[in-house]
C-alpha cells in the first residue's frame, strides 16, 4: 500500500493548508525554536534546518567566490529595470547553484536595500539605490523580481527588503532616533519599500538598528498598519543582527529582555537574529514571555506559521517537483554569460559628469593611468569573492585601441625609524602572493595570519624597508610592503605584511600618524593603541607599555611618479576614489565631501604636466569637486564596478560604448550645502533634488552621452485615474548610444511646500545615430501627482495646474506637457470638530518627534540637548466663531510650557503651564480658557519649553 502523504506534503494544496497544517504537528518548543535565525531540523515531520539570511547586494555575498557586480549604488546609476532584473536573477541562480554544495548558503536572501540616499556622507551611501523613492522602488522591484523567479508557486530565492525604516546613518545608529514627519513619511519614505511589495517579488523586511520617533523599528506599528496592508502574502520579517538585544540593551526602551522580545514579537517581527547560532538565550528569553503572558500562544504562532509559509514557497517539502532544485539546469557561478552580464553593468553604471571633447580617445595614444585606484579591484563589506578581477590598469592595458600605457599608482614612499633603528619587512611566504587557493582574488587570504614574522627593527637605513603610504582623509593611512601586502595587526597584535587589501568588519590595515615630540606616534586604528617595538617585533601596546616615537623619511613622492608619466603621455587617466571599507561604509559615516587632500595633489600634478587630463572618480559615493571640474576637460565617476570595472571603464573611454549612466543622487558643491547628518527631514531641510534651492555641483539624473539627443513634444492626459504621457526622442549625434529619458511633474502653485520636480517615470534606450523612438508611460495619477494632507491624514491630489516635464536629468529639461487636474481642494483644518495632533505640523523649528507610548502614537518636543523652545505652525485652522478654551494633551517628565500663539502677533493667546506628569508615558490634560479666541481661518504657532511631550491640542466650543 502507498503511505498517505500528510497535507502539508501534498503539492496540490495551497500555501496557506500546508503552512496551517504543518504548524498544528509542531510543539510549543519547536515553535519557538524557528523563531531564531537558526531554526533546528524537526527530523520526525522530515524539516530540516533552516537559516533566514542570506547577503547578496550584488551578487552573493561571504560564500566564496561568486559573480560580483557593481556596488548597488552603482546599478542605481544604470537606471535600467530590465538589467537589474537579469542581475536579480543571476544572484538567485547563483545561490541555488551555490547551495547544493555548501548548506550553509541561504534561499532567504537579505537584499535589496532600499533607504533613500538623502545624504551623502552617509556610510551605507554604497548599499542603496538613489535618493528617489520612484527610482528606488522601480530598481527594487527589478531586482527582487530576478531573486523571485516566474514560477507561480515555488520562488527561487525569498528577498527581504532593507532596512525598514528611515535608516542609513552609522553615528549612534541603534540608540539614535530619527524624526519622521508624516509627509516625508507617506511622500518618500514609505512608497521605496512599498512598490516592490505591492508587485509580489518581496518575502519580507528587515527592520533597521535606529528609532523612529524615538521607538525601535523593530516595534514599528506601521509593520501592522502599512507594510502588510499593502499585500495578501505573509510577509516575514527578519531582525538585523543584534537588533533583539538592543531594544533592553543599548536602547533601554524596555527594562528586560523578556519585556523587549515580547514587544518586538507582538509588533510582528517574525525571526531573530541575535547571538549568532546559539538560538538558546532567544528561545528562553520568548519562553519567559510567554510563560508570563506578555505574550500569547497566538503570537507565536502567528510568526512561525509566515516563516512555514516561506519555506514551503522555496521548495522545501517539495524537492521533486521544484523547478530550482539543482540538477534543473540552473548554472553555478562564473559562467559566460553571468561574466558579460557583469561587464555590461559595469559599462551601464559608468557616469560621464563632464566632457569638453577629450572623450572617446582617439586609436593610438600613449595612455597615462594614474591614482591610487589605478591598479584596483575594490571589493565592499557586501561582495563576494572575485573570480576574475580587472582594474583600470587591465583594462586599458588589454585594450587594442592603445598604443602604449604608462602607469604611477602615485603612493608616497617613506621608511620608518625609531630608537632602536629602521623598521624592516621581514621576507615571508605571503610576498609570494600564494595561498591555499592557489590565487590573488581574496583580499582576505592573508589577513589575521600569526605564523608570518612580524615587523622588525634594522640597524642601518640599507636594510629598511620601503613602504607605499596612502592618507586616505581624516588623519587614516595605510602601509603597504613592496611585495604589495599591507601592513596589518592580527590577534597578538603584531604588525605583519600578511594583507592584500584592507577589509574585516574592524579593519587592521588603517593607522595613524600622531605628532609627538620631534617624530610621530604610529596608532593602530582598528585597536585605538600606538605602536610599540619589542625584541620580537612591532606590535600595538598594551596597557601601561610607551609607545615608540617614529620619524618619517619621504624617500619618494607620488606626485613627482605622476607628473613624470603624465608628460609622457598623449592623454592621462587619473583614477581617484575611495577604498570601501575606510572611512565610510557600514559603522562609519564620513565627515566630509572633499576628496582626500593627497588625491587632489595627484590630479593637480598630473594636470600641471598634461593638460589632456581627466579625472575618474570610482568611489561608493559622491564628492565634492568642483576644482576638478573647473579645472580638467573631463570628468567621469562610476561605483566600485565587480569583476569586470576596469574592462567596463577602458570600453567607455575608447569609445566602444558610449557612457549613459546617470547619477542617482546629488552631487553638492560643499559641505556648506548639507543637512544635519541625522536630519531625516528633507522638506525641513531643503534637501535632496526633490527640494535643494542652492546649485549643485551635478544635479540628480545627470550624465553626459558621447552621441546627442532631440526631444520631440510631450504630450500628456488623463484616462480616469491613469495618467499618459508621450514623445519622441531622437539619436542626433554621430555614436549609437543609449539615453535615460527622465519624466518629471510638478505642481504649478501648490498649496502646501512641493518639491521643485519629482521623478515620475524613467525609460532606458538604445538609439542608432538618426533613429528615433516613441516612448509613453502610464501611471497611477494619483500616486504620482499626489501628497500626504496632515490636516485631514490621507493622500490628496490637489486642483490645479500640473506640469509634467521630460529631460536628460532633473535640472536638464527638454519637453514639458501641461494638465488641469479638478482634484480635491484642501480643506482647512477643522479644529473645533477634531483639534490638532501635534505630528501633524506644517512646519517646524527646535522639535523632535518622539514616542507617545511604547507601542504606537507619536508626540512631539523640544530637541533635546538644545535647551532653547520647540515651535510648531499649523497652517489654515478653522476655528469658526471661537472656541472657548484650549486642552492640552501632553506628558512632562519635569515642568514645562505650552504657548499659542497668531503668527506675526506680539501677544500669545495664552500660555499653559505643563506640570510634570511622572514619566514621560504619563499623559495628562491641561485646560485654559481662551478670552481672547482665534476667530475665522488663522495660523496657530505652539511654543514648546521644557521636556513637555505634546500629543494633541483640542478647542472646545463656547
Amino acid at each position: 500500500m502507498t503511505a498517505v502523504q500528510p497535507p502539508y506534503r501534498d503539492p496540490q494544496l495551497s500555501i496557506e493548508e500546508r503552512a496551517t497544517d504543518l504548524l498544528g504537528r509542531l510543539t510549543t518548543e519547536e515553535r519557538l525554536a524557528m523563531l531564531h535565525q537558526f531554526a533546528p531540523a524537526v527530523e520526525r515531520l522530515g524539516l530540516p534546518a533552516f537559516r533566514t539570511g542570506q547577503e547578496a547586494l550584488h551578487g552573493v555575498a561571504w560564500m566564496g567566490p561568486a559573480t560580483v557586480f557593481p556596488q548597488a549604488v552603482g546599478l542605481g546609476a544604470t537606471w535600467n529595470d530590465e538589467l537589474i532584473e537579469r542581475i536579480g536573477e543571476a544572484t538567485g541562480r547563483e545561490a541555488r547553484a551555490m547551495r547544493a554544495t555548501d548548506p550553509r548558503v541561504g534561499l532567504n536572501v537579505w537584499s535589496p536595500t532600499v533607504n533613500l540616499l538623502r545624504h551623502p556622507l552617509w556610510g551605507r551611501n554604497e548599499e542603496g539605490y538613489a535618493e528617489d523613492p520612484r527610482l528606488t522602488a522601480a530598481l527594487a522591484t527589478a531586482f527582487t523580481r530576478g531573486l523571485r523567479g516566474d514560477h507561480p508557486v515555488h520562488w527561487r530565492t525569498a528577498p527581504v527588503l532593507k532596512h525598514w525604516l528611515a535608516h542609513n546613518h552609522e553615528r549612534d545608529r541603534d540608540t539614535a532616533s530619527t524624526s519622521l514627519r508624516p509627509r516625508v513619511l507617506h511622500e518618500y519614505e514609505l512608497p521605496a519599500f512599498r512598490g516592490p511589495v505591492r508587485a509580489g517579488s518581496v518575502a519580507g523586511v528587515m527592520p533597521a538598528y535606529n528609532l523612529v520617533n524615538g521607538r525601535p523599528n523593530h516595534l514599528s506599528p506601521l509593520l501592522r498598519t502599512e507594510l502588510r496592508t499593502w499585500t495578501e502574502l505573509p510577509l516575514v520579517v527578519c531582525s538585523d543582527a543584534g537588533a533583539p538585544s538592543n531594544i533592553a540593551g543599548s536602547e533601554r526602551y524596555h527594562p528586560s529582555h523578556e519585556e523587549g522580545l515580547a514587544a518586538a514579537l507582538r509588533a510582528g517581527v517574525d525571526s531573530f537574529t541575535d547571538h549568532g547560532e546559539d538560538s538558546s538565550p532567544t528561545v528562553e528569553r520568548l519562553r519567559t514571555a510567554l510563560e508570563r503572558g506578555l505574550i500569547g500562544q497566538e503570537h507565536i504562532d502567528a510568526a512561525v506559521h509566515r516563516l512555514l509559509a516561506m519555506r514551503i514557497r522555496l521548495g522545501e517539502l517539495d524537492p521533486d517537483t521544484d523547478p530550482y532544485t539543482p540538477g534543473g539546469g540552473d548554472p553555478a557561478h562564473d559562467t559566460p554569460g553571468h561574466r558579460a552580464l557583469a561587464l555590461e553593468a559595469a559599462e551601464q553604471a559608468v557616469v560621464l559628469l563632464k566632457n569638453d571633447g577629450l572623450l572617446p580617445l582617439a586609436p593610438g595614444l600613449t595612455v597615462a593611468v594614474v591614482g591610487l585606484l589605478s591598479d584596483e579591484c575594490k571589493l565592499d563589506w557586501y561582495s563576494g569573492s572575485l573570480p576574475h578581477r580587472s582594474t583600470p590598469l587591465d583594462g586599458l592595458r588589454e585594450h587594442p585601441g592603445v598604443a602604449r600605457v604608462l602607469h604611477a599608482e602615485g603612493t608616497d614612499r617613506v621608511r620608518l625609524r625609531c630608537s632602536r633603528g629602521w623598521v624592516t619587512v621581514p621576507e615571508s611566504d605571503a610576498a609570494a602572493g600564494g595561498g591555499e587557493d592557489g590565487g590573488a582574488l581574496d583580499p582576505a587570504l592573508l589577513r589575521g595570519r600569526t605564523d608570518l614574522p612580524p615587523l622588525t627593527v634594522s640597524g642601518t637605513e640599507r636594510e629598511a624597508s620601503e613602504l607605499h603610504l596612502v592618507d586616505w582623509g581624516g588623519g587614516v593611512l595605510t602601509l603597504r610592503a613592496g611585495d604589495g601586502h599591507y601592513l596589518s595587526v592580527a590577534d597578538d597584535g603584531y604588525l605583519r605584511a600578511s594583507a592584500r587589501q584592507p577589509g574585516g568588519w574592524v579593519v587592521q590595515e588603517t593607522f595613524g600618524l600622531e605628532p609627538h615630540t620631534d617624530g610621530h606616534l604610529l596608532r593602530h586604528r582598528g585597536s585605538g593603541r600606538p605602536v610599540t617595538v619589542t625584541a620580537d617585533g612591532l606590535r600595538t601596546a598594551g596597557d601601561g607599555e610607551e609607545a615608540e616615537v617614529f620619524t618619517v623619511t619621504v624617500t619618494a613622492r607620488g606626485t613627482d611618479a605622476v607628473a613624470e608619466a603624465a608628460a609622457a603621455a598623449d592623454v592621462v587617466v587619473v583614477v581617484a576614489g575611495n577604498d570601501p571599507h575606510i572611512n565610510g561604509r557600514e559603522t562609519e559615516d564620513r565627515t566630509t565631501l572633499a576628496l582626500p587632500e593627497q588625491q587632489e595633489r595627484l590630479w593637480r600634478a598630473a594636470h600641471a604636466a598634461n593638460g589632456r587630463t581627466m579625472l575618474v572618480l570610482t568611489s561608493s559615493y559622491p564628492y565634492a569637486v568642483p576644482r576638478a571640474h573647473e579645472a580638467l576637460p573631463a570628468l567621469l565617476w562610476t561605483a566600485h564596478g565587480g569583476q569586470a570595472a576596469g574592462t567596463a571603464l577602458a570600453r567607455v573611454l575608447c569609445g566602444d560604448v558610449s557612457p549613459a549612466g546617470r547619477l542617482p543622487q546629488t552631487w553638492y558643491a560643499d559641505d556648506a550645502a548639507l543637512p544635519g547628518l541625522l536630519d531625516y527631514d528633507i522638506i525641513g531641510s531643503r534637501s535632496t533634488y526633490l527640494y535643494f534651492d542652492g546649485t549643485p555641483l551635478y544635479p540628480f539624473g545627470h550624465g553626459l552621452s558621447y552621441s546627442s539627443f532631440a526631444y520631440g513634444e510631450l504630450t500628456a492626459g488623463l484616462e480616469g485615474d491613469t495618467l499618459t504621457a508621450e514623445l519622441t526622442v531622437t539619436n542626433t549625434g554621430e555614436h549609437a548610444a543609449d539615453e535615460v529619458v527622465q519624466l518629471y511633474a510638478r505642481a504649478a502653485e501648490p498649496s502646501v511646500p512641493r518639491p521643485h520636480r519629482w521623478l515620475a517615470a524613467h525609460r532606458r534606450i538604445h538609439l542608432a545615430p538618426g533613429t528615433g523612438r516613441r516612448i509613453s508611460f502610464t501611471l497611477p495619477a494619483a500616486e504620482v501627482l499626489g501628497f500626504w494632507d496632515v490636516a485631514h491624514e490621507r493622500w490628496v491630489v490637489e486642483p490645479g495646474r500640473y506640469l509634467l516635464q521630460a529631460g536628460a536629468s532633473s535640472r536638464d529639461i527638454r519637453s514639458e506637457a501641461d494638465l488641469v487636474l479638478d482634484g480635491v481642494p484642501l480643506a482647512p483644518r477643522p479644529v473645533l470638530q477634531h483639534g490638532l495632533a501635534a505630528a501633524g505640523y506644517d512646519e517646524q523649528e527646535g522639535t523632535a518627534l518622539v514616542d507617545r507610548a511604547r507601542d504606537s502614537g507619536d508626540a512631539v518636543r523640544p530637541a533635546p540637548g538644545g535647551g532653547r523652545p520647540g515651535r510648531l505652525v499649523f497652517r489654515r485652522c478653522d476655528f469658526g466663531d471661537g472656541p472657548a478654551a484650549v486642552r492640552l494633551e501632553a506628558a512632562a517628565e519635569e515642568d514645562g510650557e505650552a504657548e499659542l500663539r497668531l503668527p506675526g502677533q506680539e501677544h500669545s493667546l495664552v500660555t499653559l503651564p505643563v506640570p510634570a506628569t511622572g514619566g514621560r508615558y504619563a499623559h495628562r490634560v491641561v485646560e485654559a480658557p481662551l478670552p481672547k479666541a482665534p476667530r475665522g481661518l488663522c495660523d496657530l504657532e505652539v511654543v514648546l519649553r521644557g521636556p513637555v511631550r505634546l500629543v494633541r491640542l483640542d478647542f472646545p466650543a463656547r
